[in-house]
């Protein structure tokens, strides 16, 4: 499970190398926030610690005095390294946001990833909310996905063990591994009454972001995952590459996509967004505003629509959002999650970091989204078998069985046309012939159970179904021939 990734500032991936100046006696790396950020980072030494400023930050005496007295006085040796971090954790989780957070080196390390070519994990962004790991979005084509995990799902343990009171990058740690390993999730998923399990098999996450392809009529859809280093010239290629096959219309799919570096969807808007038109405003705490303008030189000159759900966020909702209001895109899907907030993220010597919200974002017409997301021009919903809960192949279903799963496998054999009898989530001589139909479909073993490779099939048969069947995608190609037939 990957963490969130944060937007930057505009010169994206570019951190900000904090130099330490050692202090006698003490050892802590003080933040502070003035008109603008000063950091002081404060190291150990072998004397008495002392404020690099006294009159100003008297308030860290008692800091300072309660560091000294675990130190010198604690019943057994205590890590000196774990005593910092854990201040510097505590002052940052003290705010209370789930976008802000210190990272050890390990989990600077898995941040950096994020944004990098390619990770080894299961292929999900995650977010720390109320004290609960949440996901924002799997990424498309990760094991993630392909197990069924959704937005919004609250991971509760991992591997056993619960993950309540962890930072996401925390999490990440304990959801990430090598690749082939496997790893046990835990989730509570709304609508559910019992926690769903699944065990998902680490794997290669390549970071590819853009997936273009050429539907009837002339209409191209090109789905945009997340928003990492290249994710604007990987949208450039897929654009040249649908040019060449005649392309009359454009679906923009943002669904699913949980953001990424600010700087990329800041560039991606401007490609559909006339020259000198805004594109977002960043607010500072002190009410100053950055207007960000379109510098694209040439708007696409095709009919285009955005797809949008309730995985896009923060950087997907300002390219939505401003696709919007400053090019009059119409937006199709659902509403979207509603991250307004601009983190920015910064490297110690060390290896460890510490990301922080730095700023809010504004739409080009001055709306905050944040908490209330993006609704829709034209709401349009999945079929109600899209929302339908993961099945593990590793756990068999078999007659006299009554749970959610029993009952999320009634549903799908009832899409696909093989009667379980009442949808009850009890598995009835109904269930195990209509198992064994569908079965017998699939030139699978005749057992009138579901596991292993009938589960694997019901699933994918499932997953087909939604794919020809996207409703949001229709309503789109809809909308669109209707501007290219004017």
């Amino acid at each position: 499970m990957e963490e969130e990734n944060q937007e930057q500032p505009k010169e994206a991936g570019k951190f900000i190398k904090i130099k330490k100046f050692t202090f006698i006696m003490g050892i802590f790396l003080v933040i502070f926030l003035t008109a603008g950020i000063t950091t002081i980072a404060l190291t150990f030494g072998d004397e008495k610690v002392e404020s690099l400023a006294p009159d100003k930050h008297a308030e860290f005496e008692k800091l300072y005095t309660t560091y000294d007295k675990i130190k010198d006085n604690y019943y057994e040796e205590v890590d000196e390294e774990k005593l910092v971090d854990g201040a510097i954790n505590g002052m940052i989780k003290s705010l209370d946001d789930p976008y802000s957070a210190y990272m050890d080196k390990k989990e600077a390390s898995s941040f950096h990833e994020s944004i990098s070519s390619s990770f080894e994990g299961i292929g999900a962004e995650i977010q720390e909310q109320d004290g609960q790991i949440m996901v924002v979005s799997p990424i498309k084509g990760s094991p993630a996905e392909k197990a069924g995990v959704k937005p919004n799902d609250i991971i509760l343990s991992v591997d056993g063990k619960s993950v309540e009171g962890l930072s996401s990058s925390e999490a990440v740690l304990k959801i990430r591994g090598e690749k082939g390993t496997k790893v046990d999730l835990s989730i509570s998923r709304a609508g559910e009454s019992e926690p769903i399990e699944l065990t998902i098999k680490r794997d290669t996450i390549p970071i590819e972001t853009v997936y273009a392809e050429m539907l009837d009529d002339g209409v191209a859809k090109i789905q945009v995952t997340s928003f990492s280093e290249h994710t604007v010239q990987e949208l450039k290629t897929a654009l040249e590459e649908m040019s060449k096959k005649d392309m009359k219309g454009l679906v923009l799919d943002l669904r699913g996509n949980p953001g990424g570096l600010l700087d990329q969807a800041i560039e991606m808007a401007s490609l559909f967004i006339p020259k000198g038109e805004v594109v977002l405003q960043v607010e500072e705490r002190s009410g100053k505003k950055q207007v960000y303008k379109s510098e694209n030189d040439g708007e696409l000159k095709i009919p285009v629509v955005v797809l949008i759900d309730d995985g896009s966020a923060s950087a997907s909702e300002i390219v939505a959002a401003a696709v919007s209001e400053s090019a009059d895109i119409p937006l199709i899907g659902v509403k979207s999650f509603g991250k307004g907030t601009v983190q920015t993220a910064e490297d110690f010597e060390d290896g460890s970091n510490f990301k922080y919200t730095a700023a809010k974002w504004l739409t080009p017409e001055g709306n905050w989204i944040h908490k209330k997301g993006i609704k829709p021009d034209i709401t349009v919903k999945l079929p109600d078998y899209a929302s339908l809960p993961y099945i593990s192949p590793d756990k068999e279903l078999k007659a006299s069985d009554s749970s959610s799963e029993v009952k999320a496998a009634e549903e799908m054999l009832k899409e696909e046309g093989h009667d379980p009898g009442k949808i009850d989530g009890f598995f009835d001589e109904a269930t195990t012939n209509a198992v064994t139909a569908f079965q017998r479909e699939q030139k699978i073993k005749e057992t009138g159970t579901i596991k292993g490779d009938t589960t694997v099939k019901l699933m994918q048969a499932i997953q087909e179904k939604i794919l020809k069947n996207d409703t949001q995608v229709k309503k789109a190609v809809e909308v669109l021939k209707k501007e290219i037939n004017k």
